[in-house]
C-alpha cells in the first residue's frame, strides 16, 4: 500500500475526437449523461473550481475517458461508470459511483464533499487538507 493514494475519475465518454462529437450531440439529444463530465468541464474546459480544487486536494488525480483505462482500471469500472476510483497500490476500488456523483448536480463543492467524506471512511490516514495525519 502507498502512503498517498491516486484518484481516478472515469467518464462515462470516450476521448477520441469520434467520442466526444457522440457525447455532445447524445447530451444535446438527451440521450447521453455523465455527472463526473458536468462536474469537472464547463461547456468548453475544466472548471475553474475543479482546477483549484485539484491544487488543494494533496492527492494525485487523473481523469480519463472509458478508452483511455488501463486493464485494471477497466475490470474495476466496467459497466459502473462515471466513478472515482481510490488505487492504494494494491488494489483499485470504487470510491464514488456513478450515482453518488449525480447527486452532486454539477456542482465542485458538493462533489469534494462527497470525495473528502468517502475518502475519511476508507483512508482515514489521509488528509485532504494539506495538513499531517
Amino acid at each position: 500500500m502507498r502512503d498517498t493514494p491516486r484518484l481516478v475519475g472515469i467518464y462515462e465518454a470516450e476521448g477520441t475526437l469520434l467520442g466526444e462529437l457522440r457525447y455532445v450531440v447524445g447530451k444535446a439529444l438527451g440521450r447521453r449523461h455523465c455527472a463526473l463530465c458536468d462536474i469537472t468541464h464547463g461547456s468548453v474546459r475544466k472548471k475553474p473550481e475543479f482546477v483549484a480544487l485539484e491544487q488543494r486536494l494533496g492527492l494525485p488525480i487523473s481523469l480519463l475517458h472509458l478508452d483511455e483505462r488501463s486493464p485494471e482500471q477497466r475490470s474495476a469500472s466496467e459497466g459502473r461508470t462515471p466513478c472515482v476510483l481510490i488505487d492504494d497500490g494494491v488494489r483499485l476500488q470504487i470510491l464514488l459511483g456513478a450515482d453518488e456523483l449525480e447527486t452532486c448536480g454539477g456542482s465542485v463543492e458538493r462533489f469534494e464533499q462527497l470525495l473528502t467524506a468517502a475518502l475519511a471512511r476508507q483512508r482515514p490516514d489521509v488528509r485532504t487538507d494539506g495538513s499531517p495525519p
